[in-house]
Order: C-alpha cells, then sequence, then structure tokens
C-alpha cells in the first residue's frame, strides 16, 4: 500500500518536516515535548517510527483532535501544561501561540500585583532562584579594569 509522500505537513499552526519520526516531528510544536508526543502516538494508534510525512490524512487530524483535547483521549493529566487553571479551575493544554499569549499574561498579571516573581521580571533578573553574583550579567560591567585601559 503505497502512500504519497508530503514533505511538510500543518498540525496546529506549524509547519512540520515531513523526513522525521512521527514523535520528534511533534516536538517541533510548541508546548508539546517528547514524552507527550509518545502518548499521543500511542493514543492515535500510530507506528512510532513512520515518518511524518507518510500519515494520511485522517491520521493527522485524529493527531489535532487529541491536542486540542487530550482529556477526551484518556492522557494524563500530569502530562499537561496547564493544571487547574486560575481562570476556568480545569485542566488544560495550550499548544502554539495560546500557549505565548498566556505565558506573556501570566507574567504581566505577576507585574502588575508586584509579586516577588514579577519585581524579578520586570527588572530582567532571574526568577526562579539562581544565583546572580556572577551570572546572568547581561552585558553590564563586570571585573575591575586595568590601570592601562583606563588611561586611555
Amino acid at each position: 500500500m503505497s502512500r504519497e509522500f508530503q514533505h511538510i505537513i500543518r498540525i496546529v499552526g506549524t509547519d512540520i518536516d515531513g523526513t522525521q519520526p512521527v514523535a520528534y516531528a511533534l516536538t517541533n510544536i510548541k508546548g508539546v515535548g517528547l514524552r507527550l508526543a509518545n502518548t499521543i502516538i500511542e493514543r492515535a494508534g500510530i507506528n512510532s517510527e513512520t515518518r511524518m510525512g507518510f500519515l494520511s490524512d485522517a491520521e493527522v487530524k485524529k493527531i489535532e483532535d487529541i491536542l486540542e483535547k487530550p482529556a477526551k483521549y484518556g492522557v494524563s493529566e500530569w502530562l499537561l501544561n496547564r493544571r487547574k487553571d486560575r481562570e476556568t479551575g480545569s485542566n488544560r493544554h495550550l499548544i502554539g501561540s495560546d500557549l505565548v499569549l498566556q505565558t506573556k499574561t501570566d507574567i504581566d498579571q505577576m507585574k502588575k500585583m508586584r509579586s516577588w516573581r514579577g519585581f524579578r521580571h520586570s527588572h530582567g533578573l532571574k526568577v526562579r532562584g539562581q544565583r546572580t553574583r556572577t551570572t546572568g550579567r547581561k552585558g553590564k560591567a563586570m571585573g575591575v579594569k586595568k590601570k592601562r585601559a583606563r588611561e586611555r
């Protein structure tokens, strides 16, 4: 059974290379990691060694549907990236531009309420407890200038 090979496939607003295996190709979608990609392939009943370009339109639609509604297909809630959402209280999984927009909204909300994380975000400092004494200087002056350099 010979299927026509597609070099580029469009899934949820992202162009995906058809030469990659399905699991690795799905990781090109923002918000989908390798573990979630393997779960999606398992739920869709697709062989993991199949190249993305050989998938039929029905299989691509099935993958898109699982990405849109993962809870409907029995994907574990700990694989989702938006558990106990603040607005709705439900478990959701955001992908693509929705994920970028929601992250930006969350950071803006932290800045507005002047939380510690919001303060660190607004001043361009490390947020998650990393050390800042020697790393993350981002172009600020560092070290001591030598005497010859100061004379010039």
